[in-house]
């Protein structure tokens, strides 16, 4: 069976957007694939380094927020419970070319938006290397990832192409299985992510998610109810094509397109549709606790260490070690 390596950090609570950009991903594949999908405690402490009282905190409500949208606890763990990972980042830094990490987009965006002293570590210059030994680790066939995560898969593979110029082929060469969900956009029309503070938690209730879409940007071009609208173009539309039925959906867009309904029974309809679909989820999550889960963790991380410690061995003689 073919392998397939994902992970996600515990950085802030899960949201939409997580959920339909890679999340919902991990429950389509899970059973085609030998998957491992771990919690990138090691990637979170880039930025939380400073302050990581809350990070098992923030693991743990990741996981059981994982469980309840349907991921599989046979194939879940946390990456720090795996040191391997952390070994073989160590090696393959040694040969990773500076200039090659440098390059990266979003080292270069974040240090020439940002002012925070935490981005300027070695830990967030190399954390591509970090990736890479997450997904070579276990010789991943298959990384699911969205187009605009593209560029971090190829340099995974530039210096798996290197390693093997260098030692011989004992890494597989990851491909991409991309994701062709739609990007959900966020409260003020921008992609929906943490770093923007435009998200709706899947742990929202009903009342809080009826707030935040009251506040939703929608068409910029309609003024009045009375304008005619364009729905393709409003980010509440969006939601509509996702939460809520195909029937009204259709009915939402004629009627806007008409102007026979305003924003605000629009943005009304729209709140009740995503409530609506995230209440099992909540309700499985309540039912859900840390204690519940600990010994599969557990269980998992032997799983994967078991893989981990096969491929780690065989690099370390290429290495001379």
């Amino acid at each position: 069976m073919s392998i397939m390596v994902s992970g996600i950090q515990p950085t802030g609570k899960l949201h939409l957007g997580n959920y339909l950009g890679a999340i919902s991903n991990w429950v389509k594949y899970q059973n085609q694939y030998d998957a491992y999908f771990f919690i990138a405690d090691y990637h979170a402490l880039t930025s939380l380094h400073k302050n990581p009282k809350n990070l098992h905190a923030l693991k743990m409500d990741l996981v059981l927020d994982l469980l309840a949208l349907g991921v599989n606890p046979n194939v879940l763990f946390f990456q720090s419970d795996v040191p391997e990972h952390a070994e073989l980042h160590l090696l393959l830094s040694m040969i990773t070319p500076l200039s090659w990490l440098e390059r990266v987009p979003t080292y270069k965006d974040r240090l020439e938006h940002s002012s925070q002293e935490e981005f300027h570590t070695y830990g967030f210059l190399g954390y591509p290397v970090l990736q890479t030994a997450d997904i070579l680790i276990y010789q991943a066939d298959v990384v699911p990832v969205g187009r605009d995560q593209l560029p971090h898969l190829e340099l995974a593979r530039e210096i798996c192409r290197r390693y093997q110029h260098l030692y011989g082929a004992s890494f597989k060469e990851p491909d991409a299985l991309l994701t062709e969900q739609a990007v959900l956009p966020g409260l003020d029309g921008r992609k929906m992510s943490k770093s923007h503070d435009n998200t709706i938690p899947i742990m929202t209730d009903p009342s809080l998610v009826n707030s935040l879409i009251k506040n939703m940007v929608t068409d910029p071009k309609r003024v009045r109810k009375s304008d005619p609208g364009t729905p393709d173009i409003c980010p509440v539309y969006q939601y509509h094509k996702i939460f809520s039925s195909t029937s009204q959906s259709q009915e939402i867009a004629a009627q806007c397109r008409k102007a026979d309904i305003g924003c605000i029974d629009c943005k009304k309809i729209c709140a009740s549709s995503v409530s609506e679909y995230l209440a099992p989820v909540q309700e499985k999550r309540h039912a859900l606790s840390e204690t519940l889960v600990q010994d599969q963790l557990r269980e998992s991380a032997k799983r994967a260490r078991n893989r981990a410690k096969t491929t780690l061995l065989k690099i370390k003689a290429d290495m001379g070690l």
